[in-house]
């Protein structure tokens, strides 16, 4: 099977995934503690990624300068990103303080507007995901199934928080996850568009892609995913599922490769 199709397969599992999150947020909304469970154990499992397969794929070809150029772009980007994400929301949050009562605001859910500037920013930081598993397909078929399987648990939690965000704006519910849901689309899109693009480029160009996913792979496990899991009182099992998802990855990464 080319990288193509080997990437479309692979990425069938990251778009169910934020669909069942989606969906599954729409019908009922999980617990704090449930959330803040899912985003140990999915900074776990990327954070092996980065360490088992990302950095020692870095070192072998030993490309410095252009993992340098790579890494700092990556930083650049999702800095960027996250500063026009955080705008935003301050934006949207503003108009909660209108004093809208809850019938009011139920009454406007199916009338309610689509934050267009935030999904956006969601769907981007989807197409890099995306493009991290085109690339680790063009790597090897181990590297894109141990990026793949980091990647599904994160978009599940992103299905999960987007969909919240979208019911607490007052969108209906089917509408909120449909929207969620057709999100990882552009996961779809970056994978098979990466695998395409990226086969036949050169060791240089695939260690600056790569640097640059390592960069955006430590910023979504470091400025994510360990933030908002401890926005809720850490206890000794949810600090442990980040560890479990850690030799969780390790030990797939071992016995497939």
């Amino acid at each position: 099977m080319s990288v193509v199709g080997q990437a479309a397969v692979l990425v069938v599992f990251p778009v169910v995934a934020a669909g069942a999150g989606a969906f599954a947020g729409a019908l009922r909304r999980p617990s704090p503690k449930f959330t803040s469970g899912v985003q140990h154990l999915a900074a776990g499992v990327v954070f092996a990624a980065v360490a088992t397969e990302v950095l020692p794929e870095l070192k072998a070809q030993g490309h410095l300068w252009a993992t340098a150029v790579g890494f700092s772009a990556g930083v650049a980007v999702l800095l960027m990103l996250a500063a026009y994400t955080r705008r935003l929301e301050a934006t949207t949050a503003a108009p909660e303080t209108t004093g809208d009562s809850p019938a009011q605001s139920t009454a406007a859910a199916p009338t309610a507007r689509l934050p267009v500037g935030l999904l956006v920013a969601v769907g981007i930081d989807l197409l890099l995901d995306g493009l991290l598993v085109g690339l680790g397909v063009t790597l090897g078929s181990n590297q894109g199934l141990i990026l793949t399987v980091a990647l599904t648990l994160e978009i599940l939690f992103l299905g999960l928080a987007v969909c919240a965000e979208l019911l607490e704006l007052g969108i209906a519910r089917f509408r909120a996850a449909s929207v969620a849901a057709s999100l990882a689309l552009a996961t779809a899109l970056g994978a098979i568009g990466g695998a395409a693009v990226l086969g036949d480029a050169s060791p240089t160009v695939l260690a600056a892609v790569l640097a640059f996913g390592a960069a955006a792979l430590l910023y979504l496990v470091v400025e994510e995913l360990i933030v908002e899991a401890h926005e809720q009182p850490d206890t000794p099992v949810l600090s442990a599922l980040f560890f479990l998802g850690f030799i969780a990855l390790f030990l797939l990464a071992e016995v497939g490769g």
